[in-house]
């Protein structure tokens, strides 16, 4: 590949990656990745001289992306350069007082403050529009909502979520799948929910870092004298009851000490943080080197060098998922890595397994994403002679490590992964066991993902039905680990409670491809609650019901024409009362009318109500407008957010809940 077409390459792989950090709540590359295709891009970039104009060398951020009312900034919010070089850092301060202080790794906001009341905070966004969130902001848990100050007060902070209710919020999510992968990704999407009370739950917490501007509303002129000193401002936002960042006062002669006493301290804090800023404490000084297009002059930005450590790798392990896919990960020799004992890490899917070049009794280095998860950086040194295991080529396996059945490489978007083909593979069995216990589906309490592989493995349930008869085994169950007549009995009363099932929970339990909750409602509804007539439908008849389209439809028939799946599901049906899904009131003012529902909801629970109202009215609830959508509800009737602006153009009427509320006659309050 040439120079050039490396350099687009580069581009399109960052700047997807930026848009998933700065306008999302997911990540899709660790730090390290992507300052090591960074560098990559800026050191082709002065090469060649070729800058292209979507270059993230040359803009800051991306387009925000929810339905949060925006608001352009009154200065663009730049980034910092940075450096990962401790003489880079004395090199920048010489002999000037500087401060250096955590470079928090959360979610920018910007904050005002009129006459000593919080009155508006926007997220950084894409530097120069951000979104407002200022009720979310008041339910941070360190942030004072009044102030002594009566002055107009801009500052900016980070929004953060600790590392222990990070551990605290995702220990209770049962879905691995669905777990947050970091406290950066979680404090994203709380910050940005449309539903404040789900922030407060979330304790997220906000570091100031930088004081804007603090002047008096009447004349906008600054009415503190802070004696020029960025140091004066820190100590005059904690006298307000702000929780700033930590700092210590450098210059280059104590640069090296201070990286080091930071470093030791990253290691027992609460907060994460993926480097250091340093600024100069002359304000006037800073601000009169003025800007690139892109940094500041004023302050630098210091990353964290990933503690790369050297192992060998002694083996490839192939971990089967509940949902067929099968996982390489990497086994080699314990290392010390940020203070914990480390001998594993997932390779991710064979694309990258084979990227990496990785081969058994290779020297690897690794190091801990973002101070957390093990990953790979790359090969050190590829093994020969006695270093060499057996050929050294790692194989892909062509049966399932679980039940031994053949394999199959699927490619996925670009991306080459393994997959079991057995239908009656354990490890999807347990998934499917997971569905139908879960709460949308039978609902039964007191059965873990894990106590359901117990199950399997022991040969207790090997059909749905097989459920309702784990009376058989009390006495086996009780004696197993976790397990006493307590929780048996309480397990077996909820198991009877499950007996009674709305025939939509049914349906959605058989975990048919497409068929989600509002789906099976969708179909029972249709064919008047009849279960025969659901299994016996053709195509057709399922194109027929509205929002079941050819795929799900192909799907339900195949599902149900399947011997062995039909026998497993009229068996369960036979353990169950199953409950008609209630009719439809057709002769309702909204009934065949469509909806689209967005933002925050005040009268109801949440949105998944209005859906729920909407549809025992004979109405429909879509997730986007299009020509075919009769109202939007959206409380924030003038907002400019994309469904608003998608429905002006369209001519879709937009109202308030109120107006829905009036409507239908019917409130949830």
């Amino acid at each position: 590949m040439d120079k050039t077409a490396r350099i687009k390459e580069l581009i399109g792989i960052l700047n997807e990656a930026g848009r998933a950090y700065y306008a999302g709540d997911k990540e899709l590359m660790t730090n390290f990745e992507y300052d090591a295709l960074y560098d990559e891009l800026t050191a082709l970039e002065a090469e060649t001289g070729i800058i292209m104009s979507d270059s993230p060398t040359q803009h800051v951020g991306y387009e925000t992306v929810s339905e949060l009312p925006k608001e352009e900034h009154a200065a663009p919010m730049l980034s910092l350069d940075k450096t990962k070089s401790v003489d880079a850092l004395a090199a920048f301060a010489g002999a000037h007082k500087c401060l250096l202080s955590w470079k928090l790794d959360g979610l920018t906001v910007v904050l005002t403050y009129e006459h000593g009341v919080l009155a508006k905070a926007v997220t950084r966004g894409n530097g120069y529009i951000g979104e407002v969130i200022t009720a979310n902001a008041r339910t941070f848990k360190n942030l004072p909502t009044k102030i002594s100050y009566q002055g107009r007060l801009v500052i900016r902070g980070e929004a953060i979520i600790t590392y222990s209710d990070f551990e605290r919020i995702n220990a209770l999510i049962t879905e691995e799948g669905e777990k947050y992968k970091n406290p950066r990704n979680l404090c994203s999407g709380s910050v940005r929910q449309l539903n404040s009370e789900i922030t407060a739950k979330r304790n997220v917490r906000l570091k100031v870092f930088a004081l804007i501007s603090a002047v008096d509303p009447e004349t906008n002129e600054p009415d503190v004298d802070f004696g020029n000193s960025k140091e004066a401002q820190f100590n005059w936002l904690k006298a307000q009851g702000f929780d700033t960042v930590d700092f210590r006062v450098v210059d280059e002669k104590n640069m090296a000490e201070a990286v080091e006493y930071f470093a030791h301290e990253v290691e027992k804090n609460d907060f994460p943080s993926d480097g250091l800023v340093l600024t100069y404490d002359d304000i006037a000084y800073g601000e009169s080197l003025g800007r690139t297009a892109k940094f500041p002059r004023h302050s630098i930005a210091f990353k964290w060098k990933d503690e790369l450590v050297d192992t060998k790798l002694v083996e490839i392990e192939w971990s089967a998922s509940r949902t067929g896919l099968i996982n390489p990960v990497a086994i080699f020799e314990p290392v010390e890595i940020e203070g914990t004992t480390v001998s594993r890490a997932s390779v991710h899917n064979v694309s990258i397994l084979r990227s990496l070049g990785l081969g058994l009794g290779d020297t690897i280095s690794v190091y801990k994403a973002n101070m957390i998860i093990p990953q790979i950086a790359g090969v050190v040194k590829k093994a020969e002679g006695e270093d060499k295991k057996d050929d050294g080529e790692v194989v892909i396996p062509d049966t399932c490590p679980v039940c031994g059945g053949r394999t199959q490489l699927r490619s996925q978007n670009d991306a080459l992964s393994l997959y079991c083909t057995n239908p009656d593979c354990q490890a999807k069995q347990v998934k499917s066991f997971e569905l139908l216990v879960s709460r949308d589906a039978l609902n039964i309490d007191g059965i873990s993902e894990a106590t359901l592989e117990k199950f399997i493995d022991d040969g207790m349930i090997k059909t749905y039905a097989d459920i309702y008869h784990l009376d058989r085994y009390r006495e086996r169950i009780c004696t197993m680990e976790g397990f006493g007549e307590k929780s048996f009995d309480n397990m077996m009363a909820s198991i009877e409670k499950s007996r009674d099932a709305q025939i939509s929970r049914f349906i959605y339990a058989l975990g048919i491809p497409g068929v989600g909750v509002a789906n099976a409602k969708l179909i029972c509804r249709h064919f008047d609650s009849s279960l025969d007539a659901v299994i016996t439908a053709d195509e057709e008849e399922l194109k027929q019901i509205d929002g079941i389209g050819a795929v799900i439809a192909g799907d339900i028939v195949k599902y149900f024409s399947d011997e062995k799946k039909r026998e497993n599901a009229l068996g369960l049906a036979k353990e169950l009362r199953l409950i008609p899904e209630e009719k439809a009131d057709m002769s309702s003012d909204i009934a065949g009318k469509t909806f689209v529902i967005t933002g925050s909801v005040e009268h109801f629970a949440n949105r998944n109500e209005v859906k729920a109202l909407i549809e025992s009215l004979g109405g429909k609830v879509a997730g986007s407008v299009s020509s075919k959508t009769d109202y939007l509800i959206n409380n924030d009737t003038t907002s400019n957010s994309s469904k608003n602006q998608k429905a002006k153009e369209l001519g879709v009427p937009i109202i308030s809940e109120e107006d829905f509320i009036n409507m239908t006659g019917k409130r949830n309050d």
